[in-house]
């Protein structure tokens, strides 16, 4: 088993098992998708530590690959059918689209930073996500041109109500993510019913903030 296979089987049974994470497909997923081909050279040493990793491109937005056990438990969360059609917002360098790729139909990325975007759909390529789509796009704008979808995956946390990414859903529809607009930050999961959003605290969770989804800053006299 080479150096990364060993460190990718660690990441599953230690951090991702451990944390109440037992849908096969995903655990399935984390062991197969390289998690080191998504972060700089520089940094695949750190590929499989339990930390948010920072793939920022060069002068642009800092952007992370959250940590690999919040990640599995948002997915387990969205209960991703293989029939789903799932948008990820912020999707960095890709990492997230690659396992959801895994257990849905079809996958539609967004990425605010165009560099990043560029970088994120040269690795899905290159891996074999023959059905994943990126697109670069502000977080909260979405995709209305593919709108709407069974899941909506934040890959990071907001600090204001998404709502334009709610009206993204389909009936039925899920939007998981970390909220923060409160301390302290919580992962939770929204779902659409006959028009209606629900909202279910899942557990809490702290991650960086997409870009385009902060607090706008308080007017000070």
């Amino acid at each position: 088993m080479s150096g990364f296979s060993t460190a990718r089987q660690k990441m599953v049974d230690g951090q991702v098992r451990t944390s109440d994470v037992t849908d096969s497909r995903i655990l399935d997923a984390m062991l197969e998708v390289p998690r080191e081909a998504f972060v700089p050279e520089s940094k695949q040493a750190l590929a499989y530590l339990d930390l948010d990793l920072d793939v920022s491109a060069a002068g642009g937005p800092k952007r992370c690959l959250i940590k690999p056990a919040v990640t599995a438990k948002l997915l387990q969360a969205a209960a991703i059918k293989a029939t789903d059609r799932v948008l990820v917002v912020g999707v960095a360098s890709g990492y997230a689209a690659a396992l959801v790729a895994k257990m849905a139909a079809e996958v539609t990325a967004t990425e605010s930073d165009s560099a990043l975007a560029a970088k994120a759909g040269s690795i899905l390529r290159q891996i074999g996500c023959g059905n994943v789509t990126v697109k670069t796009g502000a977080a909260a704008d979405g995709d209305t041109a593919g709108a709407p979808y069974d899941v909506i995956v934040l890959n990071g946390a907001t600090e204001i109500t998404p709502s334009g990414l709610y009206e993204q859903l389909a009936e039925g529809g899920r939007l998981v993510g970390v909220f923060a607009a409160s301390q302290p930050p919580r992962a939770a999961i929204v779902t659409r019913s006959h028009g209606d959003f629900g909202n279910r605290t899942l557990f809490d969770a702290a991650v960086p903030v997409l870009p385009g989804l902060e607090r706008m800053p308080a007017f000070v006299f």
